[in-house]
């Protein structure tokens, strides 16, 4: 039996508007809530939720003294579609080089790494 429900995931970000609003273009939603918390709340049910912290400062990756911390692997159809569409939207690519794998890795905006993976 189960102690707690997941709630939501909860991004640490200096603009939690703009970051709600990149996450929102990829995964769909709504996005409500002020200046200091966002959440998105996805057509699949899930929140994702964005906190402003002022002093944000975003995880190295790859980097064995500074860890990623967390990352979210979001799956799409098509990988290369996805991709052009995330660039855009100010995704910068990580580790994005090995064209037979099924997954690749970006920052989000705000420095947080994710993962396209191929459904």
């Amino acid at each position: 039996m189960a102690l707690a429900e997941l709630g939501a995931i909860v991004l640490d970000c200096p603009d939690p508007q703009a970051l709600a609003g990149f996450y929102a273009e990829i995964l769909g939603g709504t996005v409500e809530g002020d200046a200091d918390w966002i959440d998105l709340r996805t057509p699949a049910g899930q929140t994702v939720a964005f906190q402003r912290a002022p002093g944000h400062v975003p995880p190295a990756w790859p980097s064995p003294d500074a860890s990623q911390q967390f990352h979210l692997d979001l799956t799409v159809p098509d990988l290369d579609e996805a991709e052009k569409h995330i660039l855009t939207l100010g995704a910068k690519p990580l580790d994005t080089d090995a064209p037979t794998r099924t997954w690749r890795v970006y920052a989000d905006p705000a420095g947080h790494p994710f993962c396209l993976c191929a459904c």
